[in-house]
């Protein structure tokens, strides 16, 4: 059976902090573990930033009338450090969001975390203890 993926809208409110049905529970999971989990974490901080990064640009360049290049350079900025903190707490936010979705305290990053051994003792497996070796 696959995972059930929530449709673009209730992405939309789970990207911005919200909790989504329980029927979503494993997706979420699915997405705090998964190889990719790291570049979630960041489309879903440049989803949450892209309204107020609009909005500034709005305020400032359209109706303020200010130099772009300089609207243009402390909205960058604005998106370095709001990524710089937002990666910086990404491990805490993702077990939080999993936490708000009814698994245990740090479950994802103990979920990562397993799935990494599995795959480094796959790997030992395969080309350091029993795998073919060059003489």
């Amino acid at each position: 059976m696959s995972v059930k993926r929530p449709n673009p809208a209730q992405w939309l409110w789970y990207a911005v902090g919200g909790k989504l049905p329980d029927r979503y529970r494993e997706w979420v999971l699915h997405d705090a573990t998964a190889p990719t989990w790291l570049v979630r974490h960041v489309i879903r901080r440049l989803v949450f930033m892209a309204p107020i990064l609009a909005a500034l640009y709005l305020v400032l360049a359209v109706m303020m009338n200010f130099d772009l290049t300089i609207v243009l350079v402390g909205l960058g900025l604005g998106v370095y450090a709001g990524m710089y903190y937002s990666l910086i707490f990404s491990t805490h936010s993702v077990d939080s969001r999993v936490t708000r979705h009814g698994y245990p305290d740090q479950y994802a990053s103990q979920v990562r975390k397993a799935l990494k051994q599995a795959e480094r003792d796959r790997y030992n497996a395969t080309w350091r203890n029993g795998g073919a070796t060059s003489r």
